[in-house]
């Protein structure tokens, strides 16, 4: 009887020293995956922070550049986020490969596909149609919306016949229209657009966003009614390009961080601008559709509003509708365009297009704001808006960083286990101390009697 109960209270032991084990690792495992408390920076589940995203490298990049545009017809990210570069020749091929990149053997190389996209552009303007090199599949695809009349789809298809068979021409629902009305939308008095990203020249702060959503001129406010002003566009250009400058009314506050808003006061912090990459996954944000995924299928891509052309775009597959215009694109912390126009939905799918931030910054002399350089002074006042999107007047800021707060809440389950397991081996080592106790003096008196 007496080996049973020792037994017992040693099993008990081990129950409960496995029992605080398991407590541990769960509190452990909740103190890893939890969300920044309220106020600080959150990404969404499939919104990745800097550090969830690999920027794509530029092995591709430089392999294009070394071997030129008539041996190689550009470079994308492949399934297995290898960069993959097209080549025209096997002894390319080697090269890439050494390189440590794949390579694949192609037909038509870039300057052949750049011929074909400078007849395209030579030819009468057709609004409603956009076109881009497709890497991979190595041709040149064109759209023609609904609005295209039969007559000019039967003319761009035999201008695509005599330029090559390598000219693909689809024609795709819906009508290819700038995304104009945002993301924390800003109004004028015709209509609405997202914030894009702060930038500023050094001196004063400025929102880059759409140049379609105003010319020069244009004063901006936090609501439909205009009675809370935020700036006016300073300077911009569409059609050509689709980009534009909002000065803030305080012209002399400096920009502050920028941070893409995802949910409430959640956020993702921009912290450079780069050039995207083919195959690369992105992610934009706008007022109309929030954010939302895809994948960059082309670069330099033509666009031809009804408003006028538009080249030099990025083309992904990430949804857009109107309102969404000027919203940021982005990925792992890097600005990467500003959202100008597209065709379809986010209910059915679409493309849509953004007018890249580099090319943008540069025409316009600005730098991102926050960042290196940019000369920002310490304590000074931040503009009405601090967020890429929408962190409008009497929001509240969104702190992108990083910290080891964690909620209690999320590691109740773990300490309710120790809790239990403790107050088990404690118990166990009294009832263990008692019976010891019991046989101390139960030995002791039969030697004293």
């Amino acid at each position: 009887m007496r080996h049973a109960r020792r037994s017992l209270q040693r099993i008990t032991r081990f129950a409960a020293v496995g029992g605080l084990l398991c407590g541990g690792l769960l509190v452990t495992t909740a103190a890893a995956t939890e969300p920044p408390a309220r106020g600080q920076e959150q990404t969404e589940p499939d919104v990745p922070g800097p550090e969830q995203t690999d920027r794509p490298s530029g092995l591709g990049a430089g392999l294009v550049a070394r071997l030129g545009p008539s041996r190689t017809a550009g470079t994308w990210i492949g399934a297995d986020g290898r960069s993959v570069v097209a080549v025209t020749d096997e002894d390319a091929a080697v090269e890439v490969g050494r390189s440590g990149a794949r390579a694949k053997v192609v037909e038509h190389s870039m300057s052949r596909l750049r011929s074909a996209v400078d007849a395209l552009s030579a030819a009468p303007r057709v609004p409603g149609t956009a076109w881009s090199v497709d890497y991979a599949s190595n041709r040149i695809v064109v759209q023609a919306d609904t609005t295209v009349s039969s007559d000019d789809w039967s003319r761009m298809s035999r201008l695509a016949e005599r330029i090559g068979g390598f000219v693909h021409m689809e024609r795709a629902p819906g009508a290819l229209s700038p995304r104009l009305n945002g993301a924390d939308p800003v109004f004028s008095r015709t209509g609405r657009c997202s914030a894009g990203f702060n930038v500023t020249d050094g001196r004063r702060a400025f929102i880059l966003t759409a140049g379609h959503c105003g010319p020069p001129g244009t004063d901006w406010f936090q609501d439909p009614q205009g009675t809370k002003g935020v700036g006016t566009t300073t300077a911009g250009r569409f059609p050509g390009s689709d980009f534009s400058l909002v000065a803030y009314g305080n012209a002399d506050a400096t920009a502050a961080d920028n941070v893409v808003r995802l949910a409430g006061r959640q956020g993702v912090l921009i912290t450079a601008a780069a050039d995207p990459v083919v195959g690369q996954e992105v992610f934009r944000s706008g007022g109309t559709t929030g954010v939302r995924s895809g994948k960059v299928t082309a670069l330099n891509a033509t666009v031809n509003y009804p408003e006028g052309t538009v080249t030099g775009l990025i083309q992904t597959t990430a949804c857009a509708e109107p309102g969404d215009s000027g919203g940021p694109l982005f990925a792992g912390g890097m600005a990467l365009g500003v959202t100008s126009g597209g065709i379809g939905d986010c209910s059915s799918g679409g493309t849509t297009y953004f007018q890249p931030v580099t090319t943008a910054m540069e025409a316009l002399g600005v730098r991102l704001a926050g960042t290196a350089g940019s000369g920002d002074g310490a304590g000074a006042a931040s503009p009405p808006f601090t967020a890429g999107v929408g962190a409008l007047p009497g929001r509240p800021d969104v702190p992108a960083r990083r910290t080891g707060i964690v909620g209690v809440h999320t590691v109740k389950p773990g300490l309710a286990v120790m809790g239990v397991s403790l107050v088990v081996l404690v118990a166990n080592g009294l009832i263990r101390s008692a019976s010891d106790r019991r046989n101390y003096r139960r030995q002791y008196s039969q030697i004293w009697s």
